[in-house]
């Protein structure tokens, strides 16, 4: 794992996990934002890290995180965020009261699957090779991502796509690929989810509603405190990836309210 810190004279702060199968650099301008009014500490999982590590499960993600924020002297999160994986890892971190935090955001978070094993193999398989594909060359990565669409402002739509390409071809072991969607899809929680003192909103974009119908409705029961919030015409992570300064006004927002 690396963690990468911005805003270290900040009194606040935010503990931010990333999602599956992207480079750290596509959370960095949303990280130097909240800097203006955070200590961020930006953690980069096993397997994305340049360290030629592997992603072993959500578990050790999260234990990870919270070791290492305790080492820093962290004892208490003014707010904690994590997309997709990466709300997964909020959720668990919560539920197991791991570090506690004054408000949480979990953004499109999955939660664990309810289906056989056998079919939550299946399913990790599908995404494995779903994945694998798309690495196989530029062209299969735009089709996934239209470049139009998922360019950084200011960046070089062709520079840009390559450079995730030989990123995702070079550092996402085959191990880390399974296990981050299987991980993802079939981490443990307790059963019942104890209190959380923690306010929470659970955050998606509109044209992810029906996949995160599920996820949401699991949210709610586990944390019957979370209220919801849907951001119009974006799309799963696009928010943090794509627009850095909306997401930290967004973030101030919940902080403040």
């Amino acid at each position: 794992m690396k963690v990468y810190e911005f805003g270290q004279d900040k009194k606040k702060t935010i503990l931010m996990f990333q999602c599956a199968v992207e480079p750290w650099w596509v959370f960095k301008a949303s990280a130097e934002a909240l800097a203006q009014d955070f200590h961020v500490f930006l953690f980069i999982s096993d397997g994305h890290d340049e360290m030629g590590t592997d992603f072993i499960s959500i578990e050790r993600n999260v234990e990870q995180a919270v070791f290492y924020l305790r080492g820093k002297g962290v004892r208490r999160l003014d707010m904690a965020y994590g997309v997709s994986m990466g709300g997964s890892s909020v959720m668990y971190m919560l539920a197991n009261r791991m570090m506690p935090v004054n408000k949480a955001v979990v953004d499109a978070g999955i939660a664990p699957y309810s289906y056989p094993k056998w079919l939550c193999r299946i399913i990790a398989l599908k995404d494995y090779l779903m994945v694998r594909t798309a690495f196989r060359s530029p062209a299969l990565m735009k089709m996934a991502m239209p470049p139009e669409r998922w360019t950084p402002e200011g960046e070089d739509p062709q520079e840009h796509y390559l450079k995730l390409f030989e990123f995702g071809r070079n550092h996402y072991s085959d191990r880390t690929i399974y296990n981050v969607f299987w991980s993802a899809n079939n981490y443990p929680m307790p059963n019942p989810v104890p209190s959380v003192d923690a306010e929470m909103e659970y955050w998606y974009g509109e044209e992810e509603r029906a996949a995160r119908k599920k996820d949401l409705a699991y949210a709610k029961k586990a944390f019957p405190q979370i209220a919801t919030r849907e951001f119009k015409g974006m799309a799963h992570g696009e928010l943090v990836m794509m627009f850095p300064e909306r997401f930290h006004r967004e973030i101030l927002g919940f902080l403040d309210s």
